[in-house]
This record gives C-alpha cells, structure tokens and sequence, in this order.
C-alpha cells in the first residue's frame, strides 16, 4: 500500500507537470503573438507566478478530494488509474496541438476509474454537474463576453491615439501575470486533491482534510517546472491560429480570463483554465470589427473539449480495472502510461514546434 501511494503520488506530480506544459499557452500565447514580451521571458514569468499562485486558496482541492467521488469506497489503485487516463489524453492533444483541458481530462479519468471500480453510485453526478460541467459551459462564454465587450470598448476609447498600441502591450505584461497566477491557483490545486484524495483513501489523512503543506508546495513545483519547458504547439493555435491578436485584443482576453478564473477558485469551482482562454481569445476576435475569427480551428477546440470528459473517462475506466487487480495490474498501466509517453516525445520530435515558430 506505501509504495502504491507512492507511485500515485508521482504519478499525479507527472499530470502536474504536463498540465504546466499544456497550459503555457492559456497565460502567455496572446502576450507572445503581440510582441508584449519574448516567449523566453513570458514562460519564466508564468512560471514563477504559477507556483505563487498554488499558495493562493485550496478551495478547488477540497471539491477534488471529497466532493466528486465517494472517497471511502475507492483507493489508491483507482485514483492510479484515473491518472493515467488523464495524462495520456494530455499527451495526445499536446501531439497534436490542441488546447483541450487537462482538468476535464483528469475529472474524466478519475470518473471513470471510479464507476469501474465501485459502481455509478460511489460517482457524485450532482457535485459533478455543479462544479464541472455547469462551469466548463458557462466560463468561456463569461470570458468571451467579458473580451469582446473590453476590445470594442478598447479601440473605440483609442481611436487615432498613435502610442495606444505600446500602451497596451504594458498592459499586457500585467494581464498575462494576473492570468498565471490565476491558472497556479486553480490547476495546481487539482493535482492537491488528487494527492490529498489518495492519502484520504490509504488512511493517511481523515475524510474533508485539507492538503498538507508539502503537498501545496510540490503541486506548485510540479507546475511551475512544466510551465517553464513552455507548451509550444498550443501557443500557436492560441496565440495565432484562432484570430491574428493585436494588444487591445490580448490585453482584454488575459484580463477578462483572469478575473473569471479566479473568482472561481474561491467558489471551489474546477474549471478549465484552457476553455475559459479559448473563449477569451474568441471573444477578443469578435470584439475587433473587421476581425478573421478562424472559426475551423475554433471548432476544433470544442470538437476537443467535448470529447475529453468521455475519453478520459474510458481510458480511465479501463486503466483504473486494470490497477485493481493488484500488483501486476499496476506496473501493467504504469508500462503503458510510460510507453504513450515515449511514442508522444518520439512523434514531436519528428515535427517539432519551438520558440522559432513563434511571433517573439
């Protein structure tokens, strides 16, 4: 059982980290494109920010560790599996570039290892709908509002004002740190519970505990580590491919996405940092007359946001079967995680996306 809830303490560590790296582009994408700040400087300072950020509230944690799932009636094994759902989903939409939300990937994975294990009922539909599924909806289009009203009033206010364009690159800069900081408060705090849920379940910690310091402090590590390698592929889509951003437009959408992200974090509200950047992004788009909203690409990142919650969920499901049945069931999903990993590291490096790419 101890070296069990190591291993899925690592684990949960590892979907951490490539949260940090598929997220990068939620915070920084849209400073990047307008030339606000070099993509070397904006990753440092998310970061940074994404741990400061991870000591900011664990609000979202408690929902993870006693809200979605029945805690007593799973353990360690079945959280395992749940996690290996989610990071082979991160991985597979970080391959292939697309901004899909690794919170939804991990409530998928934990779900579905959950009612695999223990039944429908040891999963909490109503807390599901509540703190999931009810923000994964409403929060990007909040964030779109809030964007497209914030650019048109932005161009409207500087009509022929030559230095509003430097003006709101500086802006930018704090924007974008706001936006970090947000995503370590409320992505981080995911991981917490999920450390602090296997704990509860091995019988370290009692049922409602909150995450002991040690875990706060790796979970923002954990993050800030992935944040800092810079999630590359995803940057151009969020950054570029969407809508041609200017800095009005970047300036309103990290403004409009921090202010939704945060306030949900002291609401316990997991939501998806990257659902309510992508709407941000989208909003901004509309708000520019004359703008090109690509919406192929938009309706890729949806296509992707409604498929990750099932798919995870499967992969989960079957993941989490697989680890119930003891010792060899684990080293057998862990071979597998580890073999996705690989292929995913192999297949990116034969079409690689770098800083070169990017609007510096």
């Amino acid at each position: 059982m101890e070296i069990l809830v190591v291993v899925v303490v690592v684990t949960a560590l590892v979907f951490d980290f490539t949260n940090g790296f598929h997220d990068t582009a939620n915070a920084m994408a849209t400073s990047i494109a307008t030339g606000a700040l070099p993509p070397r400087v904006a990753v440092a300072v998310s970061a940074v920010l994404n741990l400061v950020g991870a000591f900011l509230s664990i609000e979202v944690a408690r929902t993870i560790s006693s809200g979605l799932v029945d805690e007593t009636r799973i353990g360690p094994a079945v959280v395992f599996g749940g996690l290996v759902g989610a990071v082979v989903w991160n991985l597979a939409t970080w391959l292939l570039g697309l901004p899909s939300s690794s919170s939804h990937a991990l409530f998928g994975g934990l779900i579905g290892a959950t009612w695999v294990a223990a039944g429908s009922d040891a999963v909490r539909f109503t807390a599901v709908v509540e703190k999931v599924v009810v923000p994964a909806i409403a929060s990007p289009l909040i964030a779109g509002l809030v964007a497209a009203l914030g650019t048109f009033a932005a161009y409207r206010l500087t009509r022929g004002a030559k230095t509003a364009q430097r003006g709101f690159r500086y802006g930018q800069i704090a924007s974008a740190s706001l936006v970090s900081l947000a995503h370590g408060t409320n992505d981080a705090q995911k991981t917490m519970g999920i450390i602090t849920l296997t704990l509860i379940t091995a019988g370290a910690l009692p049922a409602g505990a909150a995450p002991p310091l040690w875990v706060v402090l790796s979970a923002g590590t954990a993050i800030a580590l992935g944040t800092w390698l810079g999630g590359w592929r995803i940057i151009q889509t969020m950054g570029r491919r969407i809508t041609d951003v200017e800095s009005p437009q970047g300036f309103a959408a990290e403004t409009g996405a921090a202010a939704v992200i945060l306030t949900s974090s002291q609401l316990g509200f997991a939501l998806s940092t990257t659902h309510v950047c992508a709407g941000g992004v989208v909003g901004s788009g509309i708000g520019k007359r004359l703008a090109d909203v690509r919406w192929t690409v938009a309706g890729r990142m949806v296509l992707a946001w409604l498929l990750t919650l099932p798919a995870a969920a499967v992969v989960g499901a079957l993941a989490g079967r697989t680890a119930s049945e003891g010792t060899a069931g684990v080293v057998v999903v862990a071979a597998v995680g580890v073999l996705v990993g690989v292929g995913c590291w192999v297949l990116s490096r034969r079409n690689p996306v770098g800083a070169h790419n990017v609007n510096a």
